[in-house]
């Protein structure tokens, strides 16, 4: 699954996942388990994380090799967050040669730039419980103060407009490639981000190819 910061992949991968019966396999996941639990690939991906940059290839080629070879993965997974770029889409080839697997869909979540400057620039997170809710979409009962606990609401650094606009020439540069690398292949399904999540979900679906749903 392919598209922008703020187009709802990790969303719309959980809720894939589930319906056909495969686990998300999500490069935040990894990373925070990584970083989390201290490992040296860890550390060397937290220092791009906290500046909103991408993670080196080596560094998530590896992470991500180590994810697909573990046991759920082995009747078929879907990928949210990676390949980001072709050079790392070129890596995953010789993972999945190695795993015996192949891709067979890959989903463009396609959203304008700034429905998801709007998306993301409005999120605040509650320093207490990390409650999160919206100041459009899901305005706090009181300015400032988290609906759920009373906490304190506040923007966090990569929710920052300045911050969101960089992620996305980032996108731009290195990942949005990959549309031209997959459509190439016949692989890449383009749908609209916009709507419901129901209304996503339905739309992802229908470009599953029907052998792959659960």
């Amino acid at each position: 699954m392919v598209g922008p910061p703020g187009a709802g992949k990790g969303t719309q991968a959980q809720i894939l996942a589930s319906e056909l019966s495969i686990p998300q396999v999500s490069t935040g996941d990894i990373f925070r388990a990584n970083v989390g639990g201290g490992t040296e690939l860890g550390q060397q991906a937290k220092a791009y994380m906290d500046r909103g940059d991408l993670v080196p290839d080596e560094v998530t080629n590896a992470m991500v090799a180590d994810r697909l070879g573990q046991d759920d993965a082995r009747a078929g997974f879907l990928l949210d967050g990676f390949p980001r770029n072709v050079a790392q889409a070129r890596a995953l080839d010789g993972i999945l040669e190695d795993l015996g697997q192949r891709l067979d869909v890959v989903l463009e979540l396609v959203v304008e730039t700034e429905e998801v400057v709007t998306r993301l620039s409005g999120r605040r997170s509650c320093r207490s419980c990390n409650h999160v809710q919206h100041v459009i979409f899901d305005p706090p009962r009181t300015p400032g103060v988290c609906d759920n606990c009373g906490g304190e609401l506040v923007q966090r650094e990569d929710d920052q407009e300045e911050t969101i606009r960089h992620r996305l020439r980032v996108y731009e540069e290195q990942t949005a490639p990959l549309v031209d690398f997959y459509r190439e292949r016949g692989l890449l399904v383009s749908i609209q981000a916009t709507g419901s999540v129901a209304d996503v979900t339905a739309r992802a679906l229908a470009a599953v190819p029907t052998g792959e749903r659960g």
